[in-house]
């Protein structure tokens, strides 16, 4: 079973917050990432937010289950481990999306998956020199991922696991694109 994690308990501080519910293309920043996550090979799909509000609307989509983050939480290593923590024990492998990238390219999670196998435990779509999103780790890493402490992603996992991660070259930089600040909703 192939899961997805949409990552959205963030504070949104360079945004000013709020920054999950602002509008992007006049539906709510982070309802981009689930449909993203939905539209994948994955068969469950999970939103880490931070707050009962966030959690309610996307409870109103009824497309993803929630997954709250601890309030005392130390950054976004925490949204992470409150990711894959609520994952079941069926669970082979989890697509990473972060709710502030509204544009990642839907086929691109299908690359992956066909990416990962043998002793590749994880892949990431690559434009240029830059690494983007999503990204998919097999169970193999997640002990990595649970490890993580304080305001890190999985990009220092992937650097770890070196040669055990392929990635895979696309020419969409939806996969880059993140909104950090109100002029990025442009």
């Amino acid at each position: 079973m192939l899961a997805a994690i949409v990552l959205a308990a963030g504070a949104g501080r360079r945004f000013g917050g709020g920054k999950m519910s602002a509008l992007f293309e006049g539906v709510p920043l982070v309802h981009h990432a689930i449909a993203a996550a939905c539209a994948s090979p994955a068969e469950a799909v999970y939103v880490v937010v931070g707050d009962d509000a966030l959690a309610a609307n996307v409870l109103r989509l009824g497309k993803a289950e929630v997954v709250l983050a601890s309030k005392d939480s130390d950054g976004m290593a925490a949204s992470l481990r409150a990711g894959i923590e609520a994952l079941p024990d069926a669970c082979t492998g989890a697509l990473i999306f972060l709710g502030d990238m509204p544009r990642v390219p839907i086929d691109v999670a299908q690359e992956l998956v066909e990416a990962v196998q043998g002793d590749i435990i994880a892949a990431a779509p690559i434009i240029g020199e830059r690494s983007g999103h999503p990204v998919l780790f097999a169970r193999a890493a997640f002990s990595d991922l649970l490890a993580l402490k304080g305001d890190v992603g999985a990009k220092s996992v992937l650097k770890a696991l070196g040669g055990r991660v392929r990635y895979v070259p696309i020419a969409d930089e939806g996969a880059l694109f993140d909104v950090d600040t109100p002029e990025d909703l442009a």
